[in-house]
């Protein structure tokens, strides 16, 4: 079943948003709290969002672009602006259609389901990222999100951190990072996963993040 996520503050066209949208027996979810849309985006890892521009808060272009870091989830921005720049603008900031208020719910339908289509006939479903806590990591780019900040990893970080976050609150002992690493035809020894780890460790201390790979000693590394 596909999952649709509804980014409007106007209570009235979400329920009438939501009410079309079960008769065509997908599902839902409407963001209430306008501070908390990347989270959770990242947690339900809908298929298609519908997005508002003038929103409480931060508006849809602001939400679109934090979306764009890390998915290629196909966005349809549904806004009484009608402008051509308004248009031009939500579509260079990564959305893939533009709906002007007050709008046809057949017209809205249509929409979805040929984007959906499009989508999802070549595409895998996956939204391809792993949260914990805040802290997103991407697993096409490799790369790390932490509230504004976008951190490069290396293949050897990306893999460590990959780990660590997939077994959040379990300890991983350094021969099973290892022989993870041993699997990727990239060798690692003691000392070099020890290196790694060292500068696995400031990149995250620079971004904010300190203390979050904790040492067990004579264990492993936790995330927790």
């Amino acid at each position: 079943m596909f999952k649709i996520m509804i980014v409007e503050d106007d209570i009235k066209i979400r329920e009438i948003v939501v009410e079309n949208i079960k008769k065509w027996g997908f599902e839902s979810i409407s963001v209430e709290n306008f501070t908390e849309v990347f989270n959770i985006f990242v947690e339900y890892k809908p298929h298609l969002v519908l997005m508002d521009i003038n929103l409480p808060f931060f508006d849809g272009f602001y939400w679109c672009n934090k979306i764009r870091q890390i998915s290629k989830v196909p966005i349809i921005f549904i806004s009484s602006r009608d402008t051509n720049m308004d248009i031009i603008m939500a579509l260079n900031m990564g959305a893939d259609d533009f709906i002007q208020k007050p709008f046809s719910l057949d017209v809205l339908t249509a929409k979805i389901h040929a984007l959906l289509r499009r989508t999802y006939s070549y595409l895998s479903n996956d939204s391809d990222v792993i949260e914990y806590k805040g802290v997103v990591l991407n697993l096409k780019d490799t790369n790390v999100i932490y509230n504004n900040y976008k951190l490069e990893l290396t293949k050897n970080e990306f893999k460590i951190l990959y780990i660590l976050m997939k077994n959040n609150g379990k300890v991983i002992t350094r021969d099973k990072i290892m022989r993870s690493l041993w699997e990727d035809e990239s060798f690692v020894d003691d000392n070099t996963l020890t290196v790694n780890i060292n500068r696995l460790r400031k990149k995250l201390c620079d971004i904010g993040l300190d203390n979050f790979i904790q040492t067990k000693r004579g264990q492993g590394y936790i995330i927790s």
